[in-house]
């Protein structure tokens, strides 16, 4: 990542954008700017690339500390679902988390009457339900930001009727030393519940933060997973 970081202005974009994110979970300031503190604006081209490589996540912060985003975030979300829909060919998960940012501002922010995107229905999931265990953890490891509370969905659904299979995939990737799949993982099985509890997701998570912590969108999926492990045991 700190090769990518240092030669491509988009890497560099998306880790600095994720730095904040997690510094925003850690202090749960909702007053200050994600973007802002990235340097990112709405005229950012690379900037709103970034956000949309980082999706909902970017107002995580709001919505697991349950506060107003920052309205400048806002309106860069809202500039990433203009500027990057989905192609009609495009992935599944690449719709998913189209998706999941419309609905996110539509959830935390209503915009005013004109500037909102439109009503968007849930994109298909039944690919989920079919999916071999591995895959399976891939593709909920690509959409790790729709692993929030309050936000019911299909993918989710999917992930609630499948905690085995995460964790079987939780445990492959940690083997494999695959730390962002390990990560966007535990933060599925944080959400949910349901683990067995032979597979010491706290502990796990704490080792995969560490071996894997050069890369700030592991830190923000542990550390969401902390924050939503913290909220259920209350």
């Amino acid at each position: 990542m700190d090769q990518t970081h240092a030669s491509s202005p988009l890497a560099g974009a998306v880790h600095d954008l994720a730095t904040e994110v997690v510094l925003a979970l850690r202090s749960g300031d909702h007053l200050a700017t994600v973007c802002g503190a990235a340097g990112i604006d709405e005229e950012n081209r690379t900037g709103i690339a970034a956000v949309r490589v980082i999706g909902a996540d970017l107002l995580l912060p709001s919505v697991l500390h349950g506060r107003h985003p920052h309205p400048g975030d806002v309106a860069v979300l809202d500039r990433a679902v203009r500027e990057f829909p989905p192609k009609p060919d495009a992935p599944a998960a690449t719709a998913w988390s189209h998706w999941h940012m419309i609905s996110t501002l539509q959830r935390m922010a209503p915009p005013a009457p004109g500037a909102a995107p439109g009503t968007c229905a849930e994109p298909d999931a039944a690919w989920l339900e079919e999916a071999p265990w591995q895959a399976f953890t891939h593709q909920l490891s690509v959409l790790a930001p729709l692993a929030v509370p309050a936000a019911p969905s299909a993918v989710q659904r999917a992930a609630a009727n499948r905690a085995v299979d995460l964790s079987r995939g939780f445990v492959r990737a940690v083997r494999r030393r695959d730390w962002l799949q390990a990560a966007g993982a535990g933060r599925w099985l944080a959400a949910i519940g349901g683990e067995p509890a032979t597979l010491g997701l706290e502990r796990g998570l704490d080792f995969v933060e560490q071996m894997g912590g050069h890369d700030p969108r592991v830190t923000l999926h542990v550390r969401a997973a902390r924050l939503m492990a913290e909220a259920r045991a209350r």
